[in-house]
């Protein structure tokens, strides 16, 4: 029911070099029974295991969901962890309006996209085919997505508290990141994407 996560579904699938598929964390029967019968985490649409995608991409709407992005790691058999994944692993993002405080998910992502998706999107596509296309490493990759507006790199800074651990500021671990990273605006909404005559249920 997210408009934003349907938007952007709609931006991808218009792509010809891309495609989005959902996934959504399971019931806990449906959990249990899945890490009864070793079952990995799969897309709905075409049942494909997430290890096998190229992003993971996490709309966060609420501070509640923040759980379910472990149990969908775990279950997807992806280490929780950033550092702790390899270079065959799929980049793991999140977006959505808990991501204007990226830190308490920090820890987990590779990318944060701060604000509006609806052109950062595209954006990131562009630079993970190039990356492929040019055999770059992932930290190399990285880098490329720390140059879109918008987009925080969790891995290229290290925050700092004071002794009541009351967040203080960011510092830069690599030179070339941006020294601040902003909130992501969609300037002109009459062109922005948009999906029309969404479904809706009718209760009398």
């Amino acid at each position: 029911s997210h408009l934003g996560s349907r938007i952007l579904y709609h931006i991808i699938n218009k792509r010809d070099d891309a495609l989005s598929e959902r996934v959504y964390t399971p019931w806990p029967d449906m959990e249990e029974q899945m890490r009864h019968n070793d079952a990995p985490m799969f897309s709905l649409e075409t049942k494909r295991p997430l290890r096998a995608f190229d992003i993971i991409g996490f709309s966060l709407l609420y501070e509640m969901c923040y759980t379910n992005i472990l149990t969908i790691l775990d279950l997807a058999g992806i280490p929780f962890f950033s550092k702790d994944r390899s270079e065959d692993m799929p980049l793991i993002i999140s977006g959505g309006p808990c991501t204007v405080n990226p830190e308490p998910v920090a820890p987990f992502m590779d990318a944060v996209l701060i604000g509006d998706a609806e052109e950062m999107i595209g954006e990131l596509l562009e630079a993970v085919k190039n990356a492929k296309q040019e055999g770059l490493n992932k930290n190399q990759l990285l880098e490329a997505l720390s140059r879109i507006e918008g987009v925080y790199i969790p891995s290229f800074y290290e925050p700092e508290y004071d002794d009541r651990s009351i967040f203080r500021k960011l510092k830069k671990l690599e030179a070339n990141a941006p020294d601040k990273v902003g909130r992501r605006v969609v300037r002109d909404l009459d062109h922005a994407e948009y999906i029309g005559k969404p479904i809706v249920p009718y209760l009398p």
